[in-house]
C-alpha cells in the first residue's frame, strides 16, 4: 500500500503525477492505454474541505464539480443536471435519463427497507452517530452485488463504500472530536475521479455529515485499489511534477491565503430542504428563506454565472461571480471562463 499525506486536493495532484509517472506500468483497457500503479493508494486529506483544483495545466470544470457534490448529497440520479455543465455526462447513461450508479441516489433511494420503502443511509448513520459517538459500524454503502455485480453498463459505482469515524483530537489543549471518513474505490482514475470529482464530492459530503452529527471535519482517507491514469489525459500533465517544484503562489493558493473555504452548512437541520428548494428553483431570489447562506452566496451566483457563459456572456458571468462569497469557487470559475474566452477570441 502506498500512502500519499497532503493538505488537500490541489497539493495532491502533482504529487500523483510523480509518482504515477516514476512507479506507473503500461496496461491496455476497454477504454484506451493506460498507466496503473503497481499497488493500492490511499490519499490522506488533512484539509479535505480546501476541495478546488487551479492547476491551469488540469483545466478542472468548477461548475461540473460544484453542482455534481450537491446532486449527489440531494440523493438524485437524472442525468439532465449534470449534463448542464459538461454534455458528455450523458455518454455515462443507459437509457440516457438516469445514471445507473449515482452514489447519492444509492446512499439515499436505492437500497429498501421491508415494504419498499427507501432507506436514506443517511439519515441513519447521522442518527447512530449522535447516539452512539464511538460505533464503528456506520457504513454508506453504493455497491450493490445484485445490481452491479456482472452487469455491463456503462456506469458502476467506482467507489463503494464510505466509512465514518468519529475521534478526539487537541485543538489548543482542548478535547474536540472530528469525523473522519475512509472511502474505497475499486477503480479509480487520477485525473477525473481521484483528484477531481471525488475530492470534490465525497469532502463535500464529509463537510455535510459532520456538520448534521456536531463535529468538526477531520481527514479524508480516500483508498484507491486500482490506481490508474489513461495516458491521453495523463500526458498533459507530466510536467505539473515540475511545476509544483517550483516556489509559487499556485502551489498551494490556499496555504498563500488567496483563497479560502465558505462553510457550507449553517443550519444543518434545514439544509436537505434548502438543497430540494435552491435545486428546484436555482435562479429564484428566495433569500430569506435559506436558512444556510450557501445557497444564495455561493451556489446561485456560480448557477447563474455559468447559465451566461452558456449565452456566450461572459461579461455578465463574470458580474455574477463577484457576488460569489467562497473565494476559492469564484477564482477558479473566473480562471476557467478566461480559459474558454480566450478560445474564443482566437
Amino acid at each position: 500500500m502506498h500512502v500519499i499525506r497532503t493538505r488537500n486536493v490541489h497539493t495532491a495532484l502533482p504529487e500523483a503525477v510523480y509518482q504515477m509517472s516514476s512507479r506507473g506500468l503500461p496496461e491496455h483497457s476497454r477504454y484506451g492505454d493506460v498507466l496503473v500503479f503497481p499497488e493500492p493508494v490511499t490519499t490522506v486529506y488533512e484539509r479535505p474541505f480546501e476541495r478546488v483544483l487551479f492547476w491551469q495545466q488540469r483545466d478542472a470544470n468548477p461548475f461540473l464539480h460544484f453542482f455534481t457534490g450537491l446532486w449527489i448529497i440531494a440523493g438524485r440520479n437524472d442525468v439532465a443536471l449534470l449534463s448542464r455543465f459538461a454534455k458528455r455526462m450523458e455518454t455515462f447513461s443507459d437509457d440516457g435519463v438516469t445514471l445507473h450508479g449515482a452514489y447519492g441516489f444509492r446512499w439515499r433511494n436505492h437500497f429498501c427497507l421491508d415494504g419498499d420503502e427507501p432507506l436514506d443511509q443517511i439519515d441513519a448513520v447521522v442518527r447512530e452517530l449522535k447516539a452512539n459517538p464511538e460505533s464503528r459500524r456506520c457504513v454508506l454503502s453504493m455497491w450493490d452485488p445484485v445490481a452491479d455485480l456482472g452487469r455491463d453498463g456503462k456506469d458502476l459505482p467506482c467507489n463503494t463504500q464510505v466509512y465514518l469515524r468519529i475521534r478526539t483530537v487537541d485543538r489548543a489543549a482542548i478535547p474536540w472530536a472530528v469525523l473522519d471518513i475512509t472511502v474505497t474505490n475499486r477503480s479509480n482514475d487520477i485525473i477525473w475521479g481521484c483528484y477531481g470529482a471525488n475530492a470534490v464530492e465525497f469532502s463535500m459530503l464529509h463537510e455535510y455529515l459532520a456538520r448534521r452529527v456536531g463535529v468538526g471535519v477531520g481527514r479524508y482517507y480516500q483508498v484507491s485499489n486500482n490506481w490508474h491514469a489513461y495516458l491521453n489525459t495523463f500526458e498533459p500533465l507530466r510536467n505539473l511534477q515540475y511545476e509544483a517544484s517550483v516556489w509559487s503562489p499556485m502551489v498551494c493558493p490556499y496555504a498563500n491565503r488567496w483563497v479560502a473555504p465558505y462553510e457550507m452548512v449553517q443550519a444543518p437541520e434545514r439544509f436537505d430542504e434548502n438543497l430540494r428548494t435552491f435545486l428546484a428553483h436555482p435562479e429564484d431570489d428566495v433569500d430569506n428563506d435559506y436558512a444556510n447562506p450557501f445557497f444564495q452566496n455561493v451556489a446561485q451566483p456560480l448557477w447563474l454565472a455559468h447559465n451566461a457563459y452558456k449565452d456566450k456572456n461572459f461579461v455578465l458571468a463574470r458580474r455574477e461571480l463577484e457576488k460569489c462569497a467562497a473565494s476559492d469557487w469564484r477564482t477558479a470559475a473566473v480562471e476557467w471562463l478566461a480559459r474558454r474566452q480566450a478560445r474564443v477570441a482566437v
